[in-house]
């Protein structure tokens, strides 16, 4: 089990102190990573729905839940299988489910953009508002990875940290990142420590998501528009 995370929180909230504080939704989308490489058996396995292997060869189906109160999917299953499209198809080969998950309470305490598990990739919604408050800073990797795809962050406050997304640049970051990098978890099939899996799945995205769609050269201010969901 594999998931995408965000910097390093679960740390408490800080006290709401002034306007822009006490006015948001804090995410808690950033955290420590708290989960091993594919023990599903483990104390901290999450509360998902689990998709039992059918190991058929007959391809993948799309899973639709509602988002959750002030959540909103970002992509579409459209957009998702048109992106799939243009991977190798030989990375689909394990792939059996894509599912579009719900938010819930209960979810908010292991929280991430994806995760793989089994043969299922899971996509999560964002805040509607498409911003993300946080109460740490996030970590450097964090800031430079969110603004490859468009993120924008500021510090409205003290002890708050927003990250914004225009719709483009929320869609480019899930489809040409967060899917491809739990892609990239599903065809590794070498790796077993967190670490290992990690760094494996983030080359991943960068290989077959961010540069298979142009890099930096597309995604720059005011750029010509190109096709951006090709393989090379």
């Amino acid at each position: 089990m594999s998931t995408q995370r965000r910097s390093q929180l679960n740390g408490l909230r800080p006290k709401k102190t002034t306007r822009a504080q006490t006015a948001v939704r804090w995410s808690r989308r950033a955290r420590s990573p708290q989960f091993g490489a594919q023990n599903v058996r483990a104390p901290f396995a999450p509360p998902e729905d689990w998709h039992e292997p059918r190991n058929d060869g007959k391809g993948y189906r799309i899973v639709v839940q509602q988002p959750g109160e002030g959540y909103a999917h970002v992509v579409t299953p459209e957009q998702v299988r048109e992106r799939l499209a243009r991977v190798p198809q030989e990375f689909l080969n394990g792939l059996e489910v894509v599912q579009f998950s719900q938010m819930t309470r209960k979810k908010q305490s292991f929280p991430c953009y994806g995760m793989q598990w089994g043969s299922t990739l899971y996509l999560y919604p964002l805040e509607e508002s498409l911003e993300e408050w946080f109460s740490i800073p996030p970590q450097p990797q964090v800031v430079t990875e969110s603004r490859m795809y468009g993120g924008r962050w500021d510090q409205p406050a003290i002890g708050s940290w927003r990250l914004t997304w225009s719709k483009a640049a929320i869609e480019d970051f899930y489809l040409n990142n967060i899917l491809i990098h739990e892609l990239g978890h599903l065809i590794d099939d070498r790796n077993t420590g967190y670490t290992d899996r990690e760094r494996y799945a983030e080359w991943f995205a960068v290989e077959f998501g961010y540069r298979a769609t142009g890099g930096a050269g597309t995604r720059r201010r005011n750029a010509k528009i190109r096709r951006r969901h090709h393989a090379k």
